[in-house]
């Protein structure tokens, strides 16, 4: 049996959330009909669901606008406020060189529609600090822009501690969360973050769900324009019909990741502690370890051991990756391992581990035995 370690790319459904989906699933009815039971009760759900999604990050249900996923949320949040900027003059932008493509991408974007940015660069153990991105505002800057946790590293990066450095200024502050939504849970609960985005299937929900937590300031909800027409769904921010039994897995996803938080914060450090075993005996060494991570990632490099060359001898016994999913079809380093200031043969020797409460056990002497190989051609050509 193959152990799946790749839960930063992509989440197992949680039994639960399965349940109710499948529910749904069977049951017509569109949210936004409300002339017959059916759509009243698909209604309903979806308000509940913006309940317990709301509930996670202490927001109201009305600051939740449903997406396909933390990218759609990303470009509505990043794009969406374009008009503001041209509308006032502020056409700044600040965020980070370790962000994820799905922030990076609309940035550049921007840029190339007359915006300016400034990127923070990391430190070398892919922590950024907080007087860097404040030092980096300036009056005309329209928004910060600084993910909660790095899909690649697992390092959470001081959102609450920026909110705070920013409360005298009206730059929006967004937040990319769909690494550490559900996960790392008081730092989101902060009132200055006025944009969150977060994904179902980071959350074990399923797929093509996610959401774009949109506070209101001072009663007044972030000036964001749609990005697409047609109907008046989501605030009007959003047109589509609206996908309840997703939706419904969103929600009961998110009200678990509050009722068990304890109990996985326990099983992943299980899993951290067995893996740090068993890799000992291997010199393996963790680049990003010296400040705070989820407790369910592990970014690892065996020195003088390629990552390709493991995961292919890991096949059979454990999936895991190397780095982003959105870049594992591009044969190029990592941006974010390159910020911090890794070189070859460092980069490619980092792989990373990703596991959830849901992995069953797994037999690390299995997983041992397959990289014992490379590990011995590695200190043969060592010793030779």
């Amino acid at each position: 049996m193959i152990t799946y370690l790749d839960c930063n790319a992509s989440s197992p459904i949680e039994p639960e959330v399965l349940d109710l989906v499948v529910h749904w699933l069977a049951r017509p009815g569109n949210a936004a009909s409300r002339t017959h039971e059916y759509g009243v009760e698909a209604q309903r759900a979806v308000q509940a669901a913006r309940d317990q999604v709301a509930a996670v990050v202490k927001a109201e249900r009305n600051e939740v606008i449903f997406t396909s996923g933390a990218t759609e949320a990303n470009n509505l949040a990043l794009l969406g406020l374009h008009a503001e900027g041209l509308r006032t003059g502020r056409k700044h932008v600040v965020t980070t060189a370790i962000e994820h493509k799905a922030v990076l991408e609309p940035i550049r974007w921007l840029e190339e529609h007359g915006f300016t940015a400034t990127y923070v660069q990391p430190d070398a153990i892919g922590q950024i600090h907080v007087e860097q991105v404040l030092d980096a505002v300036q009056a005309d800057t329209l928004l910060v822009s600084v993910m909660h946790a790095n899909n690649e590293t697992g390092v959470i990066l001081p959102i609450a501690a920026i909110a705070e450095g920013l409360a005298g200024h009206d730059a929006y502050f967004h937040v990319d969360a769909a690494q550490g939504f559900g996960k790392d849970l008081p730092a989101l609960q902060h009132p200055r973050l006025d944009l969150i985005s977060i994904s179902g299937h980071k959350i074990y929900a399923p797929q093509g769900i996610g959401a774009l937590i949109a506070r209101r300031r001072q009663w007044k909800r972030p000036p964001l324009a749609p990005l697409a027409y047609g109907g008046g769904h989501e605030q009007g921010l959003r047109p589509g019909t609206l996908p309840v039994a997703l939706i419904a897995g969103l929600g009961l996803a998110a009200e678990l990741a509050v009722r068990d938080a304890d109990h996985r914060r326990k099983s992943n450090g299980a899993m951290r502690a067995q893996a740090k075993q068993a890799l000992a005996a291997f010199d393996a060494r963790y680049p990003f370890e010296a400040g705070p991570t989820l407790a369910h990632v592990l970014s690892l490099r065996i020195p003088g051991v390629d990552s390709e060359a493991l995961m292919l001898a890991a096949r059979g016994t454990a999936a895991l990756s190397n780095g982003s999913a959105c870049n594992s079809q591009a044969y190029e380093a990592s941006h974010v391992l390159t910020a911090t200031g890794m070189r070859e043969p460092e980069l490619e020797e980092v792989i990373r581990l990703s596991w959830s409460h849901l992995t069953p056990a797994f037999d690390w002497t299995q997983f041992c035995e397959a990289l014992l190989p490379l590990w011995q051609a590695r200190t043969d050509a060592a010793t030779s």
